[in-house]
């Protein structure tokens, strides 16, 4: 893990923890409320792959990381990572975010940073559609999160009692920071409007059988982005990183070489 600190207006210099895996074309990968771990190992597959460098974020506040009392919006999160990037000195840098992760990939994109070439949002919340609400995570249970998560949500289920203290802990304040970042209704209902601003190429992918937010949800957020490509993934839920790596993996590159071969 390495930390570099980034100035935000208003609250100062802020640590960001992070992994870097391989070198190549530069990725950047966002969490989403899972945590870091839920896609550690795509970040080590799509580095070898690429190849790339791939630079994997822990949300302030996630994993016992520390988090500023003034930065409690994904917005905030979104100035971070783009400060990140110039702290870094990288360019032409492709943004993938999952869940909420996509969500600050979506802001990020909206701002409008040079350092961005492309943006991935892989089963993103944050826009209001009407008729398809996120669902509400915070009233579930873990057991009801995995059948709202996954294609198969036995493969995936987490018994509390066979986690050690700490990780449950951890698992808590990951709770408790997604509450802080994203509110109990995971949207910002001027996002969806400000995404006509994102004038990178744009991919939205998604799971055919996520029920988190479900698949008109993810036709919705890339008709709001001006020239979004969208690819739905057969038999894969909210976290395709981890049910479906390979199917990911390959529209991932397939994105991204189209791209190249354009430019």
């Amino acid at each position: 893990m390495v930390t570099s600190t980034v100035e935000l207006d208003g609250i100062g210099a802020t640590p960001v923890s992070y992994t870097d895996h391989g070198a190549g074309r530069t990725f950047l990968l966002l969490h989403g409320g899972a945590g870091p771990q839920s896609v550690s190992g795509f970040a080590d597959t799509l580095a070898a792959a690429a190849p790339g460098r791939v630079i994997v974020p822990v949300h302030p506040g996630f994993d016992g990381t520390p988090r500023p009392a003034g930065l409690a919006t994904v917005p905030g999160l979104a100035a971070l990572y783009t400060g990140l990037l110039e702290e870094l000195g990288l360019a032409s840098v492709t943004v993938i975010g999952n869940s909420i992760g996509g969500w600050v990939a979506a802001e990020m994109a909206a701002a409008g940073s040079a350092r961005i070439a492309g943006v991935i949002l892989v089963d993103a919340v944050g826009i209001e559609v009407p008729g398809h609400p996120v669902a509400d995570f915070f009233s579930l249970t873990l057991d009801q999160v995995a059948d709202l998560s996954y294609h198969d949500p036995d493969r995936f289920r987490i018994d509390p009692a066979s986690m050690s203290a700490d990780r449950r802990a951890a698992m808590a304040g990951n709770r408790a920071a997604l509450g802080i970042y994203a509110g109990t209704a995971m949207l910002d209902a001027s996002l969806g409007g400000r995404l006509a601003q994102v004038h990178v190429p744009a991919l939205v992918v998604w799971g055919d059988s996520d029920r988190i937010a479900d698949a008109d949800y993810g036709l919705a957020f890339a008709a709001a982005i001006p020239g979004a490509q969208f690819q739905l993934l057969a038999a894969t839920g909210h976290l395709p990183q981890l049910e479906s790596p390979a199917e990911l993996l390959a529209t991932i590159l397939d994105f991204t070489s189209a791209r190249s071969a354009a430019g």
